[in-house]
């Protein structure tokens, strides 16, 4: 199992939803994850990450609220917002970063 670390220390951008299975606005965001990632291709990698399942990882992100989106590169945040966002938006914050 690949470890977290690794996956965000990536040279492409990764865009990580930490997100909780009781979310209604994190189940309405997951169709829009996978449009996403049919129209980014390989330029960029999308994560999931449950929040209840890993407790320490959304503490040490500081995730407050579900959906949390981020995009790391290189291991770095690039971008951070709370909430269900249009897939413009996102396609657009990764494109920033590719």
């Amino acid at each position: 199992m690949e470890k977290f670390s690794d996956i965000i220390n990536a040279d492409k951008p990764v865009l990580v939803d930490f997100f909780a299975t009781w979310c209604g606005p994190c189940k309405m965001m997951h169709p829009v994850l996978e449009e996403l990632a049919g129209k980014v291709g390989d330029k960029a990698r999308i994560v999931k990450i449950d929040i209840d399942k890993n407790e320490a990882l959304a503490a040490a992100y500081n995730v407050r609220s579900v959906p949390t989106l981020m995009i790391f590169k290189n291991g770095e945040v690039k971008w951070r917002t709370a909430g269900v966002t249009p897939i413009a938006e996102l396609e657009a914050r990764l494109q920033e970063n590719y």
